[in-house]
């Protein structure tokens, strides 16, 4: 599985928020009907660039969050759904997970 979904391409400097998760042996449609509702919420969130996703079907992913500002960030954090959504994956979806944050500079490709 891999996406990117972005309403135009962001020009530097912005933010990536990288989650890199491992989930746990457990699939159910929970986890992916919060997947979506988290996706069409961040959407709706001031300040959200886009998102870029994969996950391997080992259960690794990683999902990349861009944003304009470290105020949105952790504006989307504190976001009431998203503090329910987090604290289910931590105590039923993940094995283990860690969260970056950096700040893009720079960013080039091919389209």
């Amino acid at each position: 599985m891999s996406s990117s979904r972005f309403a135009k391409t962001p020009q530097p400097p912005y933010y990536a928020v990288i989650f890199t998760s491992q989930r746990t042996a457990t699939e159910n449609d929970a986890y992916g009907n919060m997947a979506e509702q988290m996706e069409a919420l961040a959407q709706q969130q001031p300040g959200f660039l886009g998102a870029e996703s994969t996950r391997g079907a080992d259960g690794l992913g990683i999902t990349v969050a861009y944003w304009e500002t470290e105020a949105h960030i952790a504006a989307w954090k504190a976001n009431a759904d998203h503090l329910a959504a987090q604290r289910a994956g931590a105590e039923r979806w993940y094995e283990h997970y860690e969260v970056r944050v950096a700040k893009v500079e720079r960013a080039y490709g091919k389209r």
